[in-house]
């Protein structure tokens, strides 16, 4: 592999892709169970993890944009 082609390889690119998915769907998810939560602690980890799944999202999004 040439190290100054920064382009990412359709392989590794659909694996990039599946896990911004799986990063978005976490965080909806775990947002909309922390509107449910009516537990303050339960709410609290509901969020917390929904700004986790959120910022390895933006995360892969950054490395996804710097490899175009």
């Amino acid at each position: 592999m040439n190290s100054g082609n920064k382009q990412i390889e359709a392989n590794n690119l659909k694996v990039i892709s599946d896990q911004l998915n799986y990063e978005a769907l976490m965080n909806k998810k775990f947002s909309l169970y922390g509107q449910y939560c009516t537990d303050q602690q339960l709410k609290d980890l509901c969020n917390q993890s929904a700004g986790i799944h959120k910022q390895n999202f933006n995360e892969l999004k950054t490395y996804l944009e710097s490899h175009q």
